[in-house]
């Protein structure tokens, strides 16, 4: 099967194809290191991290590029805030953006590329969009000329003419277009700057992109990713001055993943409901995080509340928690391969890894993904609550399946399954007693039934979150299992 995409451009599923079998290379825009990274660009970094790792999944090599943009409005007052050099500020975020994605186990990028190391790259871009009659020089600053790009708009979807119509921007005399955007800046006082032909300043910044993209993956390339918010004028400015360089089409395909809202509301400092990355690593795994981000379709807007990823904490414990059991039960048996593996536990394991990859070939649907392993997951549960000879390497092999697809999504590593006290929703200490003692009842009912094997699924449940059943003569008594 191959593996379908949403591509922004054309607005459609479509196959996706590279351009060059098995090697896949893919843009993505990075972050302004200015301030320390938010939910908003975790969700960017795991929603891509998981569609590469997927394409390498399925035998791809892949190159990746994410850029920082370390010259900016944003980092240059930041710098006359705090009083500093612009490319300390730049520094700093950057050190502490690698901190934050490490954590959040975002497999490094083949190349991050910063606009202050391609300078020349981007002056050689604009001179060559000058000669070719789609830039224009006011004042030692360089602009786009929009109106000399006929397809533009193309990803947006925006009309040209009706976008003229509609402006309600601020009108600069010195511009042929109020839409002509700046590919070259001339700098203020006291501000970083660079020489170049038409003044001393900085790049714009979608200039940037376009140059150091077609430095790393040349003219075209597969896949172009980012958040929706860059579609415009961001993207769309960089197939116009890229196509208008080249006479080649860009990116052949286009991914973009949804915003990030916060109970409700558009993420913002100003509402007073941002979120770093940090700051929720404090509270939450980071594998909740990811769990939390991957279980919305990647394209899907995503609300988050406290609420929600505490129930899902919750949900990732079930799974993690039955990964440990069949661990346990494995213990001794090396990793094993399908022989002597119960029929049963074969059949339904291939099932789940075929719905798995179907999702995952269905636009990187991870939501679905997910899923099908907690549906297989509730099947096999039943199937380990009793005794048979294959047990041990039936979970082994179970095991093997499970992990190598949390792996894969980076939702659990065996240290977090094996952890003496994972943050899974599995407190036992905040078990009622009462609930215990329920469950107990249940157990006793079955086992007064003859039906041995819920009783046991029921026991083993218990213990798997932390309470140890013993049958006395005065009848069963609990503890909490310290480790």
């Amino acid at each position: 099967m191959s593996i379908k995409i949403f591509d922004t451009l054309s607005a459609k599923m479509t196959d996706f194809i590279p351009l060059k079998e098995n090697e896949v290379k893919m843009y993505v825009c990075g972050v302004t290191v200015y301030d320390e990274c938010h939910l908003g660009h975790a969700r960017a970094a795991i929603c891509f991290d998981v569609i590469r790792k997927y394409l390498e999944f399925k035998g791809n090599k892949v190159t990746m590029i994410v850029n920082f943009t370390d010259v900016d409005d944003k980092i240059i007052n930041r710098a006359k805030l705090e009083k500093v050099d612009a490319l300390e500020i730049s520094r700093r975020y950057i050190d502490k953006y690698f901190v934050d994605m490490d954590a959040l186990k975002i497999e490094r990028a083949t190349v991050y590329p910063k606009a202050t190391e391609h300078i020349d790259h981007i002056i050689k871009f604009i001179e060559a969009l000058i000669e070719r009659g789609f830039a224009y020089v006011v004042d030692g600053e360089v602009y786009f000329e929009v109106s000399k790009f006929a397809e533009y708009g193309k990803l947006s979807k925006r009309n040209f003419e009706d976008m003229l119509a509609g402006a309600r921007i601020a009108v600069d005399e010195r511009l042929k277009n109020p839409h002509d955007f700046c590919l070259w800046k001339a700098a203020k006082p006291g501000e970083i700057s660079w020489k170049s032909p038409w003044a001393e300043g900085r790049p714009g910044w979608h200039i940037e992109c376009s140059a150091m993209s077609g430095h790393y993956l040349g003219d075209t390339f597969d896949i172009h990713g980012g958040g929706l918010d860059l579609i415009f004028p961001h993207h769309e400015n960089e197939i116009a001055q890229s196509e208008a360089k080249t006479g080649k089409t860009f990116a052949k395909y286009w991914l973009h993943n949804g915003l990030v809202n916060i109970n409700s509301e558009k993420m913002s400092k100003s509402l007073g409901n941002f979120f770093t990355i940090s700051a929720l690593l404090e509270k939450f795994s980071p594998f909740v995080i990811r769990y939390f981000i991957l279980s919305n379709h990647y394209r899907s807007p995503i609300n988050f509340t406290v609420e929600k990823i505490q129930e899902l904490e919750k949900a990732l414990g079930s799974l993690t928690r039955f990964m440990k059991r069949m661990k346990q039960f494995a213990s001794g048996v090396p990793a094993a391969g399908r022989e002597g593996v119960k029929s049963e536990i074969l059949a339904e394991a291939d099932a789940f890894e075929a719905k798995f990859n179907e999702f995952m070939e269905n636009d990187f649907n991870t939501a679905g993904a997910i899923g099908s392993m907690f549906q297989c997951f509730s099947v096999f549960n039943q199937a380990f609550a009793g005794e048979f000879p294959e047990k041990a390497k039936s979970a082994a092999y179970v095991y093997g399946v499970f992990m190598r697809y949390a792996e894969l999504l980076a939702i659990a590593d065996e240290d977090f399954i094996m952890a003496e006290n994972v943050q899974q929703g599995a407190n036992v200490d905040g078990l009622a007693d009462e609930l215990i003692k329920v469950l107990i009842k249940v157990r006793s009912t079955l086992k007064g039934e003859k039906n041995y094997k819920m009783a046991d699924f029921v026991r083993d449940e218990i213990k798997a979150a932390g309470v140890v059943l013993e049958d006395t003569k005065e009848g069963t008594k609990f503890h909490i299992e310290r480790k």
